[in-house]
């Protein structure tokens, strides 16, 4: 392993530096973005860890690597290049190693290395059987904690060599997941055992305890079961702190070793589907209590402060997020930042310095410092090139009135080039979830479009996170009563401004977003094209068929099978019981092995609107899940969605892009058309 030092760590959009004028983002360019994550600051708070990714066309997916810079954002270095990319920095509390995950060589999965600070060769710590995750060293730079899944008894092996494999769907077709420790050479000791999973923990400052999350299984399905539990640092005295079905996350012991902090998408009585919010158990056994029952905003995660007296959290307010801190005894909160920006990955220092990645309107997420009681600076510079090369739309908060007079707001993107007076082809993008928002920031995919011609609005409806319980929970027992609504609403306002053409609508998003583009075209004829990414079709076969239910039992108010089971709901806000309505054009994405929204819903939405004569057709990725990651997958996805609404907006032919290396494309041919 060398060290080198470079002065931009990564220029992966070929050409741009050349370039002599601002030019839209394109599909390639978009992919061929670096993205930076997992900031770390050293002990000392001199210097700073991160992890940059780009796109690996031979490999057809991301790969990231490590980087150290000053704090001062001096001194740019690239530490580990290994073919398949490291991930998880973690500095040793004594500031003299980092280690991390990678897998080199002939390990058969991610293992454990650790790397001097200083720079030289990486060092192999683990052999573990399964791959380990979630780092943590311990604070005499010793150990290093880590989770695990239970490697596959003899028997189960002997049974997959023969494929003598049946399985218990849920039961046996998973290895559950613990707690283990290392020392520097490779001694590795299990801490938990039983039939569950540990699915989260953190290290008490001193060592002395360990908090952490088990649920029944690693599967999705199980994590509302999962509870809070506390230990010794040895692994000894154990003892749960919480029985509900709600998932907790988070859990984080108080400096004074009292309590035990967490989150929750819950209220004070532990009822499901609220804004995630700060809890508070005594470590000694009691009820929990919600520091903070009634704002308006969602909180993401959280730390102690070192005191103990505060607690510091990053909070979701729709468009923007925030990180802000709460005094402990009185309740008083504090916001820390304040901008049209969404702050992601955050960490705090013993020090109180925080680190974080800022994503804003005019670049893509950079690295940001901000030392305890001083202002934010931007350390990293990865995109300064991309600033003054690329041409990049303009972005505002926009609001407007749903149908009931509820205030609602989104994000708007003026086409590149945009003139007053002139009208726009409008693309509405929902977001997924639903219980998400779409916040400030960088936004590829909007910026390509905006690119080509269009507005693009980013519409927060009904159901998402950041305007509190009651915004959020309009979806119980029934989906779409004022979200659907809500998006058209926004486009209304749109056309309003005068910036969006009528009579050139389009609709496209993922997951909710799908799942609402699925409603929109049963709904109204007003969009002239659509798109449909792993969108929901009939919320009853979907119950059963999905790895997760958590959310929809409150949206219908039962399960489809209990007595007197609220069938007529699922039915009637299910997009596949007004399907006879489409009119639009139609496209339709799916991961061949999604787990979430599975397959079929697609196909019954493609089936119908083929059997009725509208315009679709159904893509089908091989290998992927609820989203799309190999490099020629996204490639092809977003080109086929630009073509589809070229063809059927605009009567024009697109012209794909190629990944680089790639010979020109041959031009289609009626019969061989992607039509």
């Amino acid at each position: 392993m060398r060290v080198v030092r470079v002065a931009v760590a990564v220029m992966l959009l070929s050409g741009w530096a050349e370039a002599q004028e601002r030019r839209p983002l394109g599909v390639v360019d978009m992919i061929q973005l670096p993205a930076l994550s997992d900031p770390q600051l050293s002990p000392d708070g001199s210097t700073i860890l991160f992890v940059m990714d780009g796109p690996d066309w031979k490999a057809n997916r991301r790969v990231g690597h490590v980087y150290r810079i000053a704090a001062s954002g001096a001194d740019q270095v690239q530490l580990t290049f290994g073919e398949r990319g490291e991930s998880s920095p973690r500095w040793s509390p004594d500031g003299r190693r980092i280690a991390f995950l990678a897998r080199r060589g002939d390990d058969a999965n991610s293992q454990i290395y650790v790397l001097d600070a200083d720079g030289g060769e990486a060092r192999r710590v683990t052999t573990h059987p399964s791959a380990p995750g979630d780092l943590t060293w311990s604070p005499d730079s010793r150990l290093v904690y880590f989770t695990a899944a239970n490697a596959p008894s003899a028997a189960a092996k002997e049974k997959k060599r023969l494929q003598d494999d049946v399985y218990a769907f849920e039961e046996t077709n998973f290895e559950q997941e613990h707690l283990w420790v290392t020392d520097l050479d490779g001694k590795a000791t299990q801490m938990t055992f039983g039939d569950y999973s540990v699915t989260d923990y953190t290290l008490s400052a001193d060592g002395s305890a360990i908090a952490m999350t088990r649920a029944p299984s690693p599967l999705l399905e199980h994590m509302r079961f999962s509870e809070v539990w506390v230990m010794d640092g040895s692994g000894g005295n154990a003892s749960r702190l919480t029985t509900n079905e709600i998932n907790e996350s988070e859990p984080i012991v108080s400096p004074n070793g009292r309590d035990v902090l967490f989150t929750a998408d819950a209220n004070e009585r532990f009822d499901a589907y609220y804004n995630d919010k700060l809890f508070i158990a005594p470590r000694a056994g009691g009820a929990a209590r919600v520091l903070l029952p009634d704002v308006p905003y969602q909180v993401m995660n959280a730390q102690w402060t070192a005191d103990g007296a505060g607690i510091v959290f990053v909070a979701n307010h729709g468009v923007h997020t925030e990180l802000m801190q709460v005094d402990v005894a009185t309740r008083r909160v504090t916001a820390l930042t304040s901008g049209e920006h969404s702050v992601g990955a955050w960490r705090m220092s013993k020090a109180g310095s925080h680190v974080f990645t800022l994503n804003t309107a005019e670049r893509p997420a950079e690295v940001y410092l901000m030392p305890a009681g001083g202002a934010m600076r931007q350390v990293t510079h990865v995109f300064d090139d991309v600033a003054r090369t690329v041409a990049v739309a303009k972005q505002e908060r926009l609001t407007w009135k749903g149908q009931d007079g509820q205030t609602v707001e989104g994000l708007l993107y003026y086409p590149i080039g945009y003139q007053p007076g002139t009208r726009y082809p409008l693309l509405v993008f929902t977001h997924g979830g639903p219980a998400a928002s779409d916040t400030f920031g960088f936004a590829a995919e909007a910026q390509v479009y905006a690119g080509k011609g269009y507005a693009v609005l980013r519409p927060n409806y009904r159901g998402s996170t950041g305007y509190g319980d009651a915004f959020l929970r309009d979806m119980i027992k029934g989906y779409f009563k004022q979200a659907h609504l809500d998006v058209l609403a926004g486009a209304d306002a749109v056309i309003a401004k005068g910036i969006a053409d009528p009579e050139r609508l389009v609709k496209k998003g993922w997951s909710a977003g799908g799942h609402m583009t699925n409603k929109l075209i049963t709904f109204t004829n007003r969009f002239k094209v659509a798109s449909s990414g792993a969108g929901a079709a009939n919320w009853i076969s979907m119950y059963a068929q999905s790895d997760h239910r958590a959310f929809r039992t409150p949206w219908f108010g039962g399960t489809p099978w209990q007595a007197n089971a609220p069938i007529d709901l699922y039915w009637e806000h299910s997009p596949l019981r007004h399907v006879s309505n489409v009119k639009t054009p139609t496209l339709f994405l799916v991961g061949q092995e999604d787990p979430r929204v599975p397959l079929p819903q697609s196909v019954e939405m493609y089936r119908a609107l083929k059997y009725n004569g509208v315009p679709t057709r159904l893509w089908v990725a091989p290998r992927e899940g609820h989203g799309w990651s190999e490099l020629r997958h996204v490639l092809f996805r977003v080109q086929a969605e630009l073509e589809w609404f070229d063809k059927h907006l605009n009567g024009r032919t697109y012209a794909w892009e190629v990944a680089p290396g790639d010979p020109p494309p041959v031009p289609a041919t009626t019969s061989q058309g992607r039509q």
